[in-house]
């Protein structure tokens, strides 16, 4: 029993950790991996350098048209993927996409415009109140949107 309080308390120590890495000026990694939910969903530094990227390239500016943005979910490990009914080559699982939506739901068209007509945007699909963004530090964006994706 001993070793599995150690084992849990180093969990959270490592956890706890996550909590203060900034992946850019409004942005916090514990946002992407949802830590708090998900312990084991630890990314790689690949993984951290990706979001990183889309912060900085994508989310920022797009924060600073629209507000503040929420992050529903973002870096995935493949287990908390299946969980979450993510596609099997989804690129949450390599740091490269976010599930988003901006905190004033005013801003909703704002963002998908911003994120719509930006050079970078390598996937966007639209929910209902959220949406998909998706980047490619490595390639060539595909450009691929498509709104009322999800119903």
């Amino acid at each position: 029993m001993k070793n599995q309080t150690n084992n849990s308390t180093a969990a959270l120590s490592q956890t706890s950790k996550l909590d203060g890495v900034r992946l850019s000026s409004h942005f916090k990694l514990n946002e992407f991996i949802k830590a708090d939910k998900y312990p084991d969903n630890k990314p790689t530094l690949q993984d951290v350098v990706n979001t990183a990227y889309g912060c900085q390239m994508l989310l920022e500016p797009a924060r600073i048209a629209v507000g503040p943005i929420i992050v529903n979910s973002g870096f995935r490990n493949s287990r908390v993927n299946r969980l979450v009914g993510g596609v099997r080559n989804s690129q949450h699982l390599l740091g490269q996409a976010a599930d988003i939506r901006p905190k004033d739901p005013q801003q909703f068209q704002r963002l998908v415009n911003f994120l719509k007509a930006h050079q970078l945007t390598d996937q966007l699909l639209t929910g209902n109140g959220w949406l998909h963004i998706s980047w490619t530090p490595f390639g060539t964006p595909r450009h691929d949107v498509r709104i009322g994706y999800y119903k």
